[in-house]
């Protein structure tokens, strides 16, 4: 049986009390030792982060003679680990000196004041000028401060099965021009080739921000002209609610669920179904259109557990396109992570030297590669080797052009935790899209303090 979203919460809360035991004396126990938290795959196999972790350790305590590197990883679904980050960072007994943080966060937690303002070390850091201003931004608190160290971006667009496409009669070159022809293809597959998903969209809260930005906000931000913020008004400073747009993007969800074109329901609710999407549908050709992000071939790569070295033949990219194929024709979203240091971190000094050593020009190529990620450092994506080290990466870095980023301020996780109640309501049923637009509405308003306004 499938746990609920409380009884996850409920699960994550007991085992992050665990880690903070587990954390004993915390990072300032030794001036020595550097403390890493990241997060950690939840498919054993997938052991990407780890690897240039570790290397990078080795390389750290070779160039610091005397000092350690302790590796803390986190093993957790999205959800659960913002969950067990956020409970570490409020002791200087259980904080950790440097922490894996996602853009979508890092507002949150600088105005709980969890996180350390690095710009007194980036003023000194020679390389910090190689990194491309939007990436710098994601990192910036409202005081204008810079609160973490981009390690890379992403994009998001279709993946699609060659194999299935040509049961199905598809093109292998396929490239939607609306939403209707995504669901017409998905439609096809369903009609013509039994036994596989046709169409994934990720949805509701255990999938968490995979469902609110590989979701919803990829429908969103593809219903206007693309030069405007959807979701946030920069101009009043609050949130939009009664948009059309939203209510166009969960009818979306709706039809995907309501006719079956997606995942059983029970799996779409799953908060390791991303792991099995990518470690098992994609490889073993059950899964038509996946909307999904730049970062999946990682899982693919050698050594990984799940090798496919022929996955670039056997699946096709394409961008998702806006809703009616208005200009700009195409729409992504970006986002990605930083290494923020805590506030109450023992060995701030030393985490920042870590953090040096890993984003040399070299490191950071190396690990563009290694996770499939979109360089945020000039010198990295001028670079020939790195441009054509995969399949897929020219395609995904274009997409830059035409990508968004998410409105992460403060009221940021609370607001992407409605958007993830209200697919869920529409994907299981419980709730018209009316009935769930007005719930996320009234929400907003809540978890805003009013700060609101009607397109």
């Amino acid at each position: 049986m499938r746990p609920t979203a409380v009884s996850i919460l409920a699960l994550s809360l007991v085992t992050a009390a665990a880690s903070l035991t587990a954390c004993g004396s915390g990072s300032g126990s030794s001036p020595d030792t550097v403390k890493i938290s990241f997060k950690q795959s939840t498919d054993n196999s997938v052991k990407v982060m780890d690897t240039y972790l570790a290397d990078i350790k080795k390389q750290f305590e070779k160039e610091y003679p005397g000092k350690k590197v302790e590796l803390v990883p986190i093993k957790a679904p999205d959800s659960e680990y913002y969950t067990k980050l956020q409970q570490m960072l409020r002791s200087p007994r259980t904080a950790p000196d440097l922490v894996y943080e996602d853009t979508f966060l890092i507002n949150s937690d600088i105005t709980s004041g969890y996180l350390k303002p690095l710009d007194s070390y980036l003023a000194r850091w020679r390389d910090w000028g190689q990194f491309i201003d939007t990436a710098k931004s994601a990192a910036w608190g409202e005081d204008g401060k810079t609160y973490g160290v981009p390690d890379g971006t992403d994009t998001r667009g279709l993946w699609f099965d060659k194999r299935v496409f040509a049961k199905a009669g598809l093109p292998p070159d396929w490239q939607p021009r609306n939403w209707d022809d995504v669901l017409a293809a998905a439609r096809t597959i369903k009609k013509k080739v039994p036994g596989v998903t046709p169409l994934n969209v990720y949805t509701g809260k255990p999938a968490g921000e995979a469902a609110t930005m590989q979701g919803l906000e990829m429908l969103l931000y593809g219903t206007n002209d693309g030069t405007s913020d959807p979701m946030y008004d920069k101009g009043s400073k609050k949130w939009i609610t009664g948009s059309q747009g939203f209510k166009d993007a969960l009818s979306f969800v709706e039809t995907v669920y309501k006719e079956k074109l997606g995942p059983d329901v029970s799996d779409a609710l799953d908060p390791n179904f991303s792991t099995a999407v990518r470690g098992d549908l994609l490889p073993q050709g059950k899964l038509g259109i996946d909307l999904d992000g730049s970062w999946l071939p990682q899982d693919w790569l050698q050594g990984s557990g799940h090798e496919w070295p022929d996955w670039s033949k056997q699946l096709g990219l394409a961008y998702m396109p806006t809703q009616h194929g208005q200009a700009p024709g195409k729409v992504s979203m970006s986002g990605g992570w930083t290494w923020a240091i805590p506030a109450k971190a023992g060995n701030p000094d030393l985490a920042f030297d870590f953090v040096k050593t890993m984003q040399t020009k070299a490191n950071a190529q190396k690990w563009y590669i290694a996770n499939s990620g979109i360089a945020v450092r000039k010198d990295v994506a001028g670079d020939p080797s790195y441009t054509s080290a995969q399949p897929g990466i020219k395609f995904f870095t274009d997409l830059v052009a035409s990508t968004h980023y998410r409105p992460a301020y403060p009221a940021y996780p609370k607001v992407s935790t409605a958007v993830q109640e209200a697919m869920e309501s529409v994907t299981t049923g419980d709730a018209s899209v009316d009935k769930a637009a007005s719930q996320y509405d009234a929400t907003l308003k809540d978890v805003t303090d009013g700060q609101v306004v009607s397109p």
